[in-house]
């Protein structure tokens, strides 16, 4: 497989990333397998919504208060070990949730338990399977690699949702805990197949005090960065909190009901696999497509508040899917070729607590709009909100590189000179 004649595949052709690949959407699936049983598990107990809601507080809150800490051992320890470590606490968990389940617990203080603890292996151990994953191929493929795990993720995701509905009332939810344990010494036994000889190791930070202060410093005093992140979170709390909008939507004005916001999901998972290939299509994802990606599909969703039936909605949704995934890819890439590797850690920990900020702040806000202004309105509201913060963040590129937005945008440009290589 050459990249001439398979661009879109070519980080397929690392022995290394085909494992890990493999791997990860086996992985994936046994997540969102758990995902729904641990939604159902906790449903059933409580009777309660918002009991699943704070399950999910509780695997989020640790990513906001520790995922520095973790960001700054990913960068000091070497990444492997640390990656096994992780994959085995998780399968402890995922074992501990089927022995809740089959031994009939009736109390859902222990299901949040290990949700926590479930958080807080992530936070720790979620930057170094980042850097981990830019490993296992050459920093030219980086972006490449980034995109097709967009895809493996839908796709796992798709899968893992499937087979949890399909074998829930033959299983229950112990058996689909204890899937997801198997799944995690699928990624071990991977990890252990991989060739030495091929890692692209990238450089540790040196053990000294402070770690984690200079990681904020180093945020904190890379203004390209920070609007980057300012993007990302605009676009993360009012552009992708999608179940929420989706959801009041089919309840609302589409009169579709459960049926119709099945139906919007499923739309919604085929674009982002798309998205992913779209992604992956592209041999570079520079700062010109994030910001017009950004603009655009924050003006397909401030359009899709105007749709007047399920199938015109669901339409839209597809481009805003694809222009999503596009979008949390570019902005991965620049974020991390665009930082020293001896940071890498540290900067994917960033992201990651962005991330869970913006989906903690926007889904609520978002039903807050839905419920006073109606969905369409908040729709509305988010997509034109995404159209601004694409803009000023365009504006503040082009003054950072000392051009004009004209000359910014211009193709075969970039936007920042200091990010000439990455």
């Amino acid at each position: 497989m050459s990249p001439r004649s398979a661009p879109t595949f070519r980080a397929l052709r690392h022995h290394n990333y085909r494992l890990w690949a493999g791997a990860d959407v086996i992985s994936v699936t046994g997540t969102w397998m758990q995902v729904l049983g641990v939604n159902w598990l906790v449903l059933s107990l409580t009777g309660s919504a918002a009991g699943v809601g704070l399950s999910l507080v509780m695997q989020a809150l640790p990513t906001l208060l520790l995922g520095m800490w973790g960001g700054a051992l990913a960068d000091r320890l070497p990444t492997r070990p640390v990656v096994i470590a992780a994959q085995l606490a998780q399968a402890a968990l995922a074992a501990a949730l089927a022995v809740i389940a089959f031994t009939d617990v009736r109390s859902v203080l222990p299901i949040y338990g290990v949700a926590l603890a479930g958080g807080v292996v992530t936070a720790l151990g979620g930057p170094a399977l980042g850097r981990f994953g830019a490993e296992v191929v050459p920093p030219r493929d980086l972006q490449n690699a980034m995109a097709l795990g967009s895809v493996l993720n839908s796709a796992g995701r798709i899968l893992g949702m499937s087979l949890a509905g399909a074998l829930l009332p033959v299983i229950g939810d112990g058996g689909l805990f204890t899937i997801n344990a198997v799944t995690f010494f699928v990624v071990i036994a991977a990890v252990a197949a991989m060739r030495r000889r091929e890692f692209h190791v990238l450089a540790a930070a040196e053990r000294q005090p402070g770690a984690v202060r200079d990681g904020l410093r180093y945020v904190l005093r890379t203004p390209w960065l920070l609007v980057l992140l300012g993007l990302w979170f605009v676009s993360g709390s009012l552009g992708r909190n999608f179940q929420v909008t989706m959801a009041a939507m089919s309840a609302g004005p589409l009169g579709a009901g459960a049926a119709g916001y099945g139906l919007l999901s499923t739309v919604f998972a085929a674009g982002t696999v798309l998205g992913g290939f779209l992604a992956a299509s592209r041999p570079n994802l520079t700062f010109r497509l994030l910001l017009t990606v950004t603009f655009a599909t924050g003006l397909t969703q401030a359009v899709s508040g105007l749709m007047p039936s399920l199938w015109t909605f669901g339409a839209a949704m597809l481009p805003i899917a694809a222009g999503a995934v596009v979008l949390d890819t570019a902005v991965s890439a620049r974020a991390q070729l665009g930082s020293p590797e001896p940071m890498r850690g540290r900067v994917i920990a960033t992201l990651s607590i962005v991330s869970s900020g913006a989906g903690a702040f926007g889904g609520p806000l978002l039903g807050g709009f839905s419920d006073a202004l109606g969905p369409r309105a908040a729709l509305e509201i988010g997509g034109v909100a995404c159209m601004a913060a694409a803009l000023l963040a365009t504006v503040t590129l082009a003054r950072l590189s000392g051009r004009t937005v004209a000359q910014a945008v211009r193709p075969g440009r970039r936007l920042e000179p200091a990010l000439e290589n990455a």
